[in-house]
């Protein structure tokens, strides 16, 4: 029989016996259930609706396009992003080195030998010197009979799913952190705006109780107050440009530039962004599929549960068959003649009788891995929940609360041009107006810090319930910051 013949045989024959092999021991996945319950705990007032969560990038509903520049930059040039790309595409190829067990590996190789034995033996004197020439491929190939292999790819394909949502929970990590940033910055703009303009205020009034001072109408105290609260202000403004500069720098940082290299689009503008008259936050059960991190908990104990099978099966026999396919001759000239042929084939089996239990110990080992990670799928579950109810009642009392310094900057307001009318007319004393100043400074600092409270609360509520996900990154060639 010709080798090709036989190895055509042995490759039948072995295809049949893989094709038979199909039972895979060890627990099944079967994916983790918790009872939530239908609705959030926050009734849905201020702008909240239970409807089903929007599909749409959630930094695109504030409808600024300069943010959404910032954001989209972010997630092609971000280097924690870049890093866990790095990461998925790892899990990617030890996903390939475990599925590249289900096939045969193959060998070649090729050799001279030269011998000669011992002419002071009693057989070696009659042994003549050769010479081996050989050429020759030998191939393995382990029968997945108990489903070592297959449980060993389903767990690599936990891991590599489980690193998918890593990257895009990164992600939205990333793009949150953005629109944050982004929100402190023009609120430090804008703090820094009313300041200038209350400093300003108080500047006009140290003029006037001057000129009244230089007319003999106050008393030196009435300057020295009004001086003191212009000099109050004013030491707030070096503070508040640090806040903006922070912002700044950490922009660049999160679009994977150096701190101050920002895009020239950006501008000095001091405009809040815009809240969208209505969110959708949907039911507690959708996080079980939106969350990232829950995704992740999710393939993580999958593959936990596939390791079991893994450690399983090597408790059972382990088939392989073998063969060599080869060419060898005692010279070099006759390697390629037709007696020349070398053929090897044979099934081999393996069985750990005794091991000390070593084998059922790894089971139990990784049973109790997989125990644990169904806690952390559970934990991760309800940390997500608490997430989402913290920032949505965080966003409705926070609103509350906007409502009321909106209207108190407005009584503020009417109350230093009422204390001033009354001081010019001499109805009431300077402390009156110095008092209305401060307080609308301060009312005035606190309603622009409840608006990007609000703000930043909406982000973290579409972050909390994976609203609005962005799509995967994709590679993107590796970059040096600019200076």
């Amino acid at each position: 029989m010709s080798p090709l013949r036989t190895l055509s045989r042995a490759l039948a024959l072995a295809s049949a016996a893989f094709v038979a092999a199909c039972t895979s021991v060890g627990p099944d996945h079967v994916p983790p259930t918790m009872t939530l319950a239908a609705g959030w705990q926050q009734p849905a007032t201020a702008g909240l609706a239970r409807d089903a969560i929007d599909e749409q990038p959630f930094w695109r509903a504030f409808g600024d396009p300069v943010l959404t520049g910032l954001v989209e930059q972010a997630l092609a040039q971000n280097l924690d992003l870049r890093a866990a790309l790095a990461r998925l595409e790892g899990a990617r190829a030890l996903r390939g080195v475990a599925a590249a067990d289900r096939w045969p590996s193959l060998d070649g190789r090729a050799g001279y030998e030269h011998r000669m034995d011992s002419k002071n033996t009693p057989f070696g004197a009659f042994i003549p010197e050769t010479n081996i020439h050989s050429i020759a491929a030998d191939a393995t190939w382990e029968l997945d009979l108990w489903g070592r292999v297959r449980r060993s790819v389903e767990a690599a394909d936990g891991e590599l799913q489980a690193s998918e949502a890593d990257l895009q929970g990164a992600a939205l990590t990333v793009a949150t952190e953005v629109v944050t940033t982004y929100v402190d910055l023009r609120a430090a703009q804008r703090r820094l705006r009313i300041a200038n303009e209350n400093l300003a205020l108080q500047e006009r009034t140290l003029g006037l109780v001057r000129a009244r001072l230089a007319a003999g109408l106050v008393v030196e105290r009435d300057v020295a107050q009004a001086a003191t609260n212009v000099e109050s202000t004013r030491a707030r403004l070096p503070q508040l440009q640090v806040q903006e500069t922070a912002a700044r720098h950490r922009l660049a940082v999160l679009l994977g530039r150096a701190p101050g290299d920002l895009p020239a689009d950006l501008g000095p503008t001091a405009t809040l962004p815009v809240l969208p008259a209505r969110v959708a936050v949907g039911a507690p059960a959708d996080l079980l599929r939106r969350r990232p991190d829950v995704r992740a908990a999710e393939r993580r104990l999958a593959a936990e549960v596939a390791r079991i099978g893994v450690a399983e099966a090597e408790r059972y026999p382990r088939l392989s068959l073998g063969g060599t396919l080869g060419l060898s001759a005692n010279s070099a000239g006759k390697v390629f003649d037709a007696d020349s042929d070398v053929v090897a084939f044979g099934p081999s089996l393996r069985w750990n009788l005794f091991d000390g239990g070593r084998l059922r110990q790894r089971v139990a080992a990784l049973t109790a891995n997989a125990e644990a990670a169904q806690v952390a799928w559970e934990q991760t579950v309800l940390r997500a929940l608490e997430e989402a109810e913290n920032a949505m009642t965080r966003f409705v009392h926070e609103q509350e609360r906007r409502a009321s310094l909106q209207r108190a900057a407005g009584e503020a307001r009417r109350a230093v041009d009422l204390a001033q009318s009354q001081y010019r007319a001499g109805l009431s004393d300077f402390q009156s107006v110095i008092d209305s100043e401060r307080t609308v400074a301060a009312i005035e600092d606190d309603l622009v810090g409840s608006e990007a409270a609000v703000t930043t609360n909406l982000v973290a509520i579409w972050k909390a319930i994976g609203g609005g996900l962005p799509a995967l990154p994709e590679r993107a060639p590796a970059a040096t910051a600019r200076g």
